[in-house]
């Protein structure tokens, strides 16, 4: 599956949770609903999906699981980061075995590697692992920040296809282009400017709120495509403040609510995240109303 292959709207996915386990029938559930509802692709264990509380092997299987239900509908990037490089090229080994498509690997989080450490990380992951990997730049969770410079010496590299960058930082957006070529993968992680992303020459979204309204945010992501910029202004107009809305409180507990009040999955979530808020879900049922997701 070519890099072009990689854009629109990506769900982050949640990670259902039912009696203390992994709601693999939720999951499957969900899954589903979005390749009906339009969107271009599937990230299974990312930072949305709780991967830091799910055990290796519950890691393992919803990686599976995607793979198994998507079935070539749609491109997997299965979430494969680790703060330890050895344990990351684990788990894109173990992706790439059970047919994803592509990998998402995180910055290296509480050790604050230099950059020459992040190119050293991504680039034994790059020669470990014949999968393609989108490196994930999330700086508010990890403490560390990947340079566009140092993005454009991994770009050389022939694995490292591109970026889910979750700065919300457009002016590096445009500069990142020029350094890294007309090849290079770009994918926003931040809802809210996604849309300016895209203006800026970005590819598409892996994105939180498709969750909750998958439809609307395909609909969304395929006029910002098309150029019709018109109408993904519309839509970003009657989706803000949902995206705003699923950040009330830790995330993912609000999407989690969202789902649950659509009867889709429980509520629940791993400690240290807790249940949201009673201003988080009145947040989250305001901005669904508004959006007109129920």
């Amino acid at each position: 599956m070519s890099e072009s292959m990689f854009n629109g709207v990506l769900p982050a996915l949640v990670t259902p949770f039912r009696d203390g386990a992994v709601d693999e029938a939720a999951f499957v559930a969900l899954v589903e609903r979005q390749i009906a509802g339009g969107v271009h692709g599937l990230v299974p264990v990312g930072t949305t999906g709780e991967t830091s509380t799910l055990s290796h092997d519950e890691h393992r299987r919803v990686v599976e699981l995607c793979v198994k239900t998507a079935a070539g509908r749609v491109p997997v990037v299965a979430g494969a980061g680790s703060n330890a490089t050895d344990e990351a090229i684990e788990l894109a080994r173990h992706a790439k075995a059970v047919g994803a498509d592509a990998t998402l690997i995180v910055t290296p989080y509480y050790n604050r590697p230099s950059q020459e450490g992040l190119f050293a990380h991504y680039a034994a992951i790059n020669e470990a692992v014949q999968v393609p990997i989108l490196v994930y730049n999330v700086p508010t969770r990890t403490s560390v920040d990947i340079s566009n410079a140092t993005l454009a010496r991994l770009s050389k590299l022939p694995n490292i296809v591109g970026i889910k960058d979750a700065t919300g930082d457009l002016t590096r957006a445009s500069e990142q282009r020029l350094m890294c070529g007309s090849d290079w993968v770009m994918l926003s992680g931040d809802d809210p400017s996604a849309l300016g992303y895209m203006a800026h020459g970005g590819h598409g979204c892996i994105s939180v709120t498709a969750n909750v309204a998958p439809s609307m945010c395909a609909t969304f992501f395929n006029a910002a495509m098309a150029g019709d910029w018109k109408t993904a202004l519309y839509w970003q107009d009657r989706l803000i403040r949902l995206h705003k809305a699923l950040f009330t409180d830790a995330s993912p507990a609000p999407t989690k609510f969202a789902l649950s009040h659509l009867g889709l999955c429980r509520p629940d979530t791993r400690l240290p995240i807790a249940p949201a808020s009673d201003v988080s879900r009145q947040a989250v049922l305001a901005a669904m109303a508004e959006a007109g997701v129920y």
